[in-house]
């Protein structure tokens, strides 16, 4: 099994692209297999999405500050330079911020630079307040998912597409140049309690399957009802399910974080040993990668995390 880490990229005051890359050195020199970035511009400041971040109960009078984000394939781009050896993904970038079009050319052009390292992980959105804020639709975001994955998957798959629908279109559209790969990179889907139209999508369009478990429980247990749940999927829309690539992403409670799980949220936790046993039982059913959120952000936090990557070893 690989460990992937998702890099702090947001904020609610300063932060530089050159901190993101320090902390991206340190994990390729603790023994991580790949690095995550997730996908948003600004999150609006209400107290819900506050709560949210902080995983606890909050005064009714706590003013929420507005989280910004460095830009998602900006940085990766970046980052391909600059850290040669280590897999690449967005979790997951938001579909309804770009193009299809213009996504698909942006993630073949990445995985070009990062020399057939990136993994496009997509899906429709998870705030409407964001899509407010940037002036987007919120209507049918499931819908608008499956169209642009229509046209991404197109393209990737035979560098054409000419494609006519509801909310997209796209006419006679070409990736040229291609990048390194004939099937492009691989296209992650990720789920959370997903309803029967999202697991359809991953069975149909999917090369790999994410179950987000960060606000809720990082157990294998909870893993394994997930990954039931999205094979019969696949066997119910005709795909072999040992097709599918599996990944997990679980929240780490760092010692010394001073993190405050929510009520029903249960982070990964314990000793370094106790860690990386619950990261074993992934393992064991089948997940091929685990993909960290580490409650302690900076160099310090993986220095921490380390430890349960040698009891691994």
């Amino acid at each position: 099994m690989r460990l992937g880490l998702i890099l702090p990229t947001w904020t609610t005051g300063p932060l530089r692209y050159q901190e993101v890359l320090e902390i991206a050195k340190e994990a390729e020199a603790a023994g991580f297999d790949a690095l995550w970035v997730t996908d948003h511009v600004l999150l609006p400041s209400t107290n819900e999405e506050l709560r949210r971040r902080a995983g606890a109960t909050i005064h009714p009078d706590a003013v929420a500050e507005p989280e910004g984000y460095l830009e998602a394939f900006t940085t990766l781009t970046a980052l391909a330079v600059a850290i040669p050896r280590l897999e690449l993904g967005t979790l997951v970038a938001c579909t309804g911020y770009r193009n299809p079009v213009l996504m698909a050319k942006m993630a073949d052009t990445l995985d070009d630079i990062s020399e057939g390292r990136l993994v496009l992980g997509l899906g429709s959105g998870d705030s409407a307040g964001e899509h407010e804020t940037l002036g987007l639709p919120t209507d049918s975001p499931v819908g608008r998912f499956e169209e642009a994955l229509q046209i991404i998957r197109g393209l990737f798959r035979q560098g054409e597409v000419d494609f006519s629908g509801q909310f997209y279109s796209a006419r006679a559209a070409q990736l040229i140049p291609r990048g390194p790969r004939p099937q492009g990179p691989p296209i992650l889907i990720g789920t959370l309690n997903p309803k029967p139209r999202m697991r359809r999508l991953v069975a149909q369009y999917a090369d790999v399957w994410n179950g987000w478990q960060g606000y809720t429980d990082a157990s294998a247990e909870v893993a394994q009802a997930a990954i039931a749940q999205i094979q019969d999927a696949c066997r119910e829309h005709g795909r072999d399910p040992s097709t599918l690539v599996l990944t997990t992403s679980v929240r780490v409670n760092v010692p010394g974080s001073g993190y405050r799980p929510a009520p029903d949220e249960r982070p990964l936790s314990g000793s370094p040993s106790e860690m990386a046993d619950v990261l074993r039982g992934h393992a064991a059913l089948g997940v091929e990668q685990v993909q960290v959120a580490l409650t302690m952000g900076g160099r310090e936090g993986v220095q921490a995390f380390a430890e349960v990557i040698r009891e691994l070893s």
